[in-house]
């Protein structure tokens, strides 16, 4: 009895704090503006290039590659609301430094390279990541690894689902950057750390889990994520952009509103969200090919409020 009983307060004391860290962070969004650092952002036409590293088949590919050309879809599109929609909150951070409307950011899907054989093992190290974003082009673009559900990476499911950065090259006799990103597949390790709210949560309250939207709960989980360091890397892509506290550990434009996907989301609550009714999967983007996406909302520098698309 004693052995439940503390059990129970940890539960419970786990759950008190993530809420009191979300009030914490929602008082600090809706109170002052993500600090802009006065670093470089990506601007004009970048290559969105998607190494797959592990075991991903077709299908898979396809949700993760239709999700990028959906950013730069029409945002006028038939079925809203769009991905593309979404994605335009990103470029009010641009227009507060340059109000040029040449200045934002044009994402457009590049290269895919499939790393099946595993050649660097099962369990990778952050330098591990970057070595295998370097096969990405090298400049005017962002580089994804995207790691299968049955490889670790270090601090995968402990204290993150991804991370983005930058890495310096040489290209053509000239120093040059480019932006990388890394996504780890959480369906087989934390998908309750990783997929929520396709997963019940690690603690908490457990409400059932909604159905995925692509009817894979790990590839969609890796969605949110990717969306999320998307707009992290478009917004803080060397570190010094747009971002609130320690910069080893930034709020970014999505990570500034965690567990928000739509109105009348609270603590263990997604949101009201859009259902598709042959499915019953729950949605808030339309995308590309009759696809549909679970985004983060963003945080909106022109109102300091977490946007969401419902």
């Amino acid at each position: 009895m004693a052995s439940f009983i503390v059990k129970l307060f940890f539960i419970i004391s786990l759950f008190n704090v993530r809420f009191a860290s979300s009030r914490m962070l929602t008082s600090l969004v809706q109170n002052q503006l993500l600090k802009y650092h006065k670093g470089q952002l990506l601007s004009g036409k970048i290559s969105v290039n998607l190494i797959w590293y592990g075991k991903f088949n077709p299908f898979q590919r396809a949700i993760v590659a239709d999700f990028i050309i959906s950013l730069s879809s029409p945002a006028t599109a038939k079925s809203q609301p769009t991905v593309a929609t979404w994605w335009k909150t990103t470029e009010k951070y641009y227009h507060l430094v340059n109000s040029e409307k040449s200045s934002t950011l044009a994402l457009y899907l590049g290269k895919q390279v499939l790393v099946e054989n595993y050649s660097l093992g099962k369990s990778l190290t952050q330098k591990q990541i970057i070595q295998l974003a370097s096969k990405g082009e090298q400049k005017n673009a962002i580089n994804v690894v995207l790691t299968s559900s049955d490889v670790t990476v270090d601090g995968f499911c402990l204290n993150r689902c991804g991370s983005h950065g930058s890495k310096s090259t040489l290209v053509k006799g000239k120093n040059d950057k480019f932006a990388y990103i890394w996504v780890g597949n959480s369906k087989t390790q934390c998908p309750g750390y990783c997929a929520w709210p396709f997963h019940q949560p690690i603690y908490g309250p457990q409400s059932p889990p909604l159905v995925a939207p692509n009817n894979d709960v790990g590839l969609d989980g890796m969605i949110i994520n990717l969306a999320s360091l998307l707009a992290g890397t478009a917004t803080n892509p060397f570190g010094n952009g747009y971002y609130q506290g320690p910069s080893a550990a930034p709020l970014e434009a999505a990570s500034a509103c965690p567990g928000v996907y739509a109105k009348g989301a609270y603590p263990g609550y997604a949101g009201d969200l859009l259902v598709d009714p042959p499915t019953g999967a729950s949605f808030n983007a339309h995308g590309a090919n009759g696809r549909k996406y679970l985004l983060r909302a963003l945080y909106d520098p022109s109102t300091s409020k977490c946007y969401t698309l419902v």
